[in-house]
Order: C-alpha cells, then sequence, then structure tokens
C-alpha cells in the first residue's frame, strides 16, 4: 500500500473494491496488451516523452543527457510504460468543506470526494497504469502529472491532506487552463459539488471532449443539500461569500428548493449523457465503497 497511512486511503473501502478495475472505455494514449485499446499498433517500447523524477522511479530510466543540460532528473517513459493516463480533477473550494462541523463519523464533502480519489488512485497505481491530480478552487492549486509508482501515490495521498479550503470556485477559468495542459488523451474523473454556473460547468466539459478524453463526472453533494432538512428557523451563510446571509424559514422553501436543484441535477446530467460523459449523481450519506462497485461494474459492462 503506502509507507505511511492517510486518513483517504481506507481499508475498509480498498477492501470491497477487491477484483475491479477502471478501463479505458475509448481509445487512449498508451499501450498494455489485453488491458486498453491504444491508437497505437502492435508492441511498441518506442521512447514516449520525459517525466520529472519522482522518488522512488527506477533510476535505470533517468535520461542523464537532459540531467546534464538542465541539472535535474527526468525519466524516460516508453509506450508500454505509459498505459491508462488517469487525471482525477477534485474539488477544493470553500463549499466543499461543508458540513464544517461534522459529528458521529459523518465527511465533509471534500473528505468524501479525496476518500474516492484516493481509493481509485489506489485502484489505478495497482493496476500499473498512471495516475494525476488537480487540486482547484477558482485556480489550480496542485497538479502532479500521472505517475503509476507507490512513491507517487503517496505524493498524492499528501497533497489532498495538505488542502485548505478557503476560495470560491470558478470553474470557467480552471477548465480552460486544464484543458491546453492535459495533452495526451487519456480517462478525466472530476469529483465536484458543481455549484457553479452550469453553462461554465458544461462548456469547461466541452473542452475536456474537445481533446478527446474519456470523462468522468461524479456529481456529489451533502445529504443536506439534497434534502434540505432544516426545520427551526435558520441563519444560512455562504461558505464562498461570507458576506452572503439569509435568516428564513425552512419549511416554507423546502418545496421551491428541491424543485431548483432538481433541475440543476437533471440539466447537467441531460447535458452529460447527451456528449457521451458518465455521470454519477452522488451524496456523501451512501457508502462509497457501494458508489464504487456500482459505478465500476456499470461501466465495464457497458465497455
Amino acid at each position: 500500500m503506502t509507507d505511511a497511512p492517510s486518513k483517504y486511503l481506507r481499508p475498509d473501502v480498498l477492501a470491497r473494491l477487491t477484483g475491479l478495475e477502471l478501463r479505458a472505455r475509448r481509445v487512449v494514449e498508451g499501450f498494455v496488451s489485453g488491458q486498453h485499446r491504444s491508437p497505437y499498433r502492435g508492441y511498441s517500447v518506442e521512447f514516449a516523452e520525459h517525466r520529472e523524477y519522482v522518488p522512488g522511479d527506477d533510476i535505470r530510466h533517468i535520461d542523464w543527457r537532459v540531467y546534464g543540460r538542465a541539472d535535474r532528473f527526468f525519466i524516460k517513459q516508453y509506450e508500454e510504460e505509459t498505459n491508462l493516463r488517469t487525471y482525477l480533477l477534485v474539488d477544493c473550494s470553500a463549499s466543499m468543506r461543508y458540513p464544517e462541523h461534522p459529528e458521529g463519523g459523518r465527511l465533509t464533502k471534500f473528505e468524501y470526494a479525496a476518500t474516492a480519489a484516493a481509493s481509485l488512485a489506489f485502484l489505478l497505481t495497482h493496476q500499473q497504469d498512471a495516475v494525476g491530480l488537480t487540486l482547484f478552487d477558482h485556480e489550480v492549486r496542485t497538479e502532479l502529472p500521472p505517475a503509476s509508482s507507490p512513491a507517487h501515490l503517496r505524493g498524492l495521498l499528501s497533497a489532498m491532506e495538505a488542502a485548505r479550503l478557503e476560495a470560491p470556485s470558478r470553474m470557467a477559468d480552471v477548465f480552460t487552463s486544464l484543458a491546453g495542459r492535459l495533452r495526451r488523451r487519456g480517462l478525466v474523473v472530476l469529483i465536484s459539488d458543481l455549484l457553479a454556473d452550469p453553462d461554465e460547468v458544461i462548456h469547461g466539459l466541452d473542452l475536456l471532449r474537445f481533446h478527446r478524453h474519456d470523462v468522468v463526472v461524479f456529481h456529489l453533494l451533502d445529504q443536506d443539500e439534497r434534502t434540505f432538512p432544516f426545520q427551526d428557523n435558520t441563519l444560512f451563510e455562504g461558505l464562498e461569500r461570507p458576506d452572503q446571509q439569509l435568516f428564513v424559514d425552512p419549511p416554507s422553501l423546502r418545496a421551491a428548493y428541491l424543485d431548483v436543484l432538481d433541475e440543476f441535477v437533471r440539466r447537467l446530467r441531460d447535458e452529460c449523457v447527451d456528449r457521451r460523459i458518465d455521470y454519477v449523481d452522488l451524496t456523501t450519506a451512501e457508502p462509497l465503497d457501494v458508489v464504487l462497485r456500482r459505478y465500476l461494474a456499470a461501466r465495464a459492462s457497458v465497455r
């Protein structure tokens, strides 16, 4: 597994994912015989690209000529080593820290999202596939390029544990930036509450599909956001806009709120389906291992 435990890499979740795989549904760049479809023909050991050295990488693949020019270590990657490239995009905006004071083992949205990302990263690493991580709010906060070593997995876990959920989200800017940087085709997994203008979200997804990525959206909401269970007069404060406060009688708003939310979710789901993007609607109340098993099994059967 990893040398040090991580609160986001839960053995109980991983144990229930035994035997499952995350596979490419469409053509990806890379090659492993019998696992992923590839645009390359035959068994290739040709040089593909350089990536920066990560502690734990095999030093036999260090390019010493590049080191002589750049005074930095870079690893040679070959076509058969690239495999499936997965980019995990995890929302770390302020809204993801709800609920701010969880009780009884309840997870915040970010904790749930990070646990899902860590589980998928573990699964992919043990498939010998490359996985990278991007944490974002209104800009990219952390970006780790895809790799498949245990050391790289530890780096992904450490980055999520160090995330600070303070800034508002602005998906239009983030996806415009990312679309130009995720240059090699692969699998993009977005985990977010998507609390933004739907047009911005859809435009961002269009950019990813334009670059021919296989895209999966995990639309994560807290159970409170999904059911609006509040009864007494309540003061609501914006996590991303602390200056926004609203004192309301929840029962009088519940029906209208749920109608608006259902329409928001329906539109995002329909737009994803139209674009051949996998859309998974889930809440923090659902056991994560159940969600992942259900999705991975369904994806495998469709493929």
